[in-house]
């Protein structure tokens, strides 16, 4: 792999390449400089130059417009508009792509922006923060078992970059499992939080694989002639594979809005069964408290004022209007 080299004078750049290799269409490539990459052409029918740049270097985009992309183009592909999206520009091939976010301390729904751009002859990808999937094609170019053409070489892009979705998913499906099989009572505290971001994660996944799915149709249906048909029955089939995670991400979605409304219904549950108890313990005391308070004024005339046994008739008939108060709460089923 060509490392970029950085200077400390303001006299020169920081080189934007990557890495960079010359597809021989046979499946391998060789590695080529940044310096013999500004003069390259291809020795013989086959080869196609892929540049992997990182786009936020000074004089990327002049670079661009020197291997003749259009400057609106060039723009595009060195802006931070990275919503997915695919065109065709006359022979040429532009894309914005979008990929699972595994870098540390970034979550999922992080996810990192590819530039593409490609004549045919010619790959040049750009990125700002590192995705790993350009070096998973770079890895199978250097075993000799990578893409042979342009075409290819986008397919390969694109189902590495899905790929590496499945486990992003899976994770999350796991954790799904894993929170359901909790005892939702005693942890409702540590099951919410966790299910918020499954479903933020859900919903930030579905925002950009929307697009992306329907960049991925355009690629297939309107890229130019070099993009050849078992390229585009490749696209379709990736087309598919991304179609599947996202079902799948509405599922993990799904399961995630079930196992919440669980622990708010059975949250609800708990609360109104407190609340019933209550209610009944006040229908109760209610007629006594009335009783034992109307018994409590201090005015003459107020029965068994003077007698030993006042106390205990009082109390009796406490007694006995609880005893019919159940009574009456059995039979209208209250209890």
């Amino acid at each position: 792999m060509i490392d970029s080299s950085t200077h400390t004078d303001d006299s020169h750049h920081e080189s934007p390449m990557l890495f960079g290799r010359v597809l021989d269409g046979f499946g391998g490539g060789r590695p080529i400089t940044w310096e013999d990459a500004q003069h390259w052409r291809p020795a013989r029918d086959g080869e196609v130059l892929w540049l992997h740049l990182v786009r936020t270097v000074p004089g990327v985009q002049q670079w661009l417009e020197g291997a003749g992309v259009p400057a609106t183009t060039a723009e595009l592909l060195v802006s931070d508009s990275t919503r997915p999206r695919a065109f065709r520009e006359g022979t040429t091939l532009v894309a914005t792509l979008r990929g699972i976010n595994f870098n540390p301390g970034a979550e999922p729904e992080d996810m990192v922006s590819m530039q593409l751009w490609s004549d045919g002859q010619r790959v040049v990808t750009l990125r700002r923060l590192p995705l790993q999937t350009p070096r998973d094609t770079v890895a199978e170019i250097d075993s000799g078992a990578g893409p042979m053409d342009a075409g290819a070489l986008v397919t390969s892009l694109t189902e590495n970059m899905i790929a590496r979705m499945n486990q992003s998913i899976v994770d999350m499906n796991d954790h799904i499992d894993m929170l359901e099989e909790l005892d939702l009572d005693e942890n409702a505290d540590l099951i919410l939080p966790k299910i918020t971001t499954i479903r933020r994660n859900c919903l930030a996944l579905k925002r950009h694989m929307g697009p992306q799915h329907a960049a991925f149709e355009a690629i297939s249906r309107d890229a130019p002639q070099w993009f050849e048909e078992h390229d585009r029955r490749e696209m379709a089939e990736t087309i598919a594979r991304l179609r599947r995670y996202l079902d799948d991400i509405d599922i993990s979605k799904e399961s995630a809005m079930v196992l919440m409304d669980e622990i708010r219904a059975r949250a609800l549950a708990s609360s109104e069964r407190t609340s019933y108890v209550l209610t009944i313990v006040a229908a109760i005391f209610l007629p006594l408290g009335f009783i034992t308070g109307l018994m409590g004024i201090n005015v003459g005339g107020m029965p068994w004022l003077n007698s030993d046994n006042g106390f205990w008739i009082v109390l009796g008939g406490c007694g006995v209007i609880m005893l019919g108060q159940l009574a009456l709460f059995w039979k209208w089923k209250w209890l």
